[in-house]
């Protein structure tokens, strides 16, 4: 019964970490590998207590009694806490090659959270429609500023992986945009959209570049598809490839 404040502290005492389930076949593969794959494989190990460490502070209910629910409860108050723990787990997952590809949204275009870490309590919706109000769009600036910095945390934390001749950053391509330009007149064209593409060849980064006016943003999407490997003749409603 997961909503039993003592059995849950029972299996924490049990099993401190799940790293606990795989110590002796962790530690027979510490001793057939190389330094390098054991440098990587401590580094794996170290990452996920790190994560565990930060899930238990999250939850502190073991002394509590919680309601009768199939899914685990308990979530970091700080929405950034809660950003970057779900970035590390997605870094784990690329680190460990669960996966290649992942999708990270940080809220819906209708979103009436509020980040009260920065110093004031407004949803982030309503300070979009702001009617040119300036308190407002200073506010939003701080918005989007944070979103930003939430972004570089996972640039950084890929950067701190080690991959083959370089890091998980080195071999990576990541987008990172949103569905609207303004959203205080709904404005969907003219969308700011940012590339990050060390792992990417013959694409030069450090640029800004402008496109036509009205270009389909699934333009580019076709334009990736190609640098991935994948030929598709549309997507979306594209009209063609950007040139990148």
């Amino acid at each position: 019964d997961s909503t039993d404040p003592g059995e849950r502290a029972a299996r924490l005492q049990e099993h401190h970490s799940i790293l606990d389930l795989v110590s002796e076949d962790l530690k027979q593969l510490m001793r057939s590998v190389g330094e390098t794959d054991r440098a990587k494989l401590d580094q794996y190990a170290d990452a996920v207590r790190s994560v565990e460490r930060r899930i238990q502070v999250a939850e502190q209910q073991s002394s509590k009694e919680l309601p009768a629910m199939e899914k685990p409860i308990g979530i970091p108050e700080k929405f950034s806490d809660y950003a970057k723990l779900m970035v590390d787990l997605q870094v784990l997952a690329f680190q460990a090659d669960v996966t290649r590809v992942g999708t990270f949204m940080i809220g819906h275009e209708m979103s009436g959270r509020a980040y009260p870490e920065l110093g004031f309590g407004d949803p982030h919706h309503s300070l979009t429609h702001h009617q040119g109000d300036t308190s407002k769009i200073e506010k939003l600036v701080k918005v989007n500023v944070f979103h930003t910095t939430l972004f570089n945390y996972l640039l950084e934390r890929m950067k701190s992986v080690p991959d083959g001749d370089g890091t998980l950053l080195d071999h990576s391509l990541i987008l990172y945009g949103s569905p609207l330009s303004d959203g205080n007149m709904h404005t969907y064209k003219d969308l700011p959209v940012l590339l990050i593409t060390p792992g990417v060849a013959a694409m030069r980064g450090g640029r800004h570049v402008r496109y036509p006016k009205d270009t389909p943003v699934a333009n580019l999407y076709l334009a990736l598809l190609e640098k991935l490997g994948i030929q598709a003749e549309t997507f979306g409603d594209s009209t063609g490839r950007l040139e990148l």
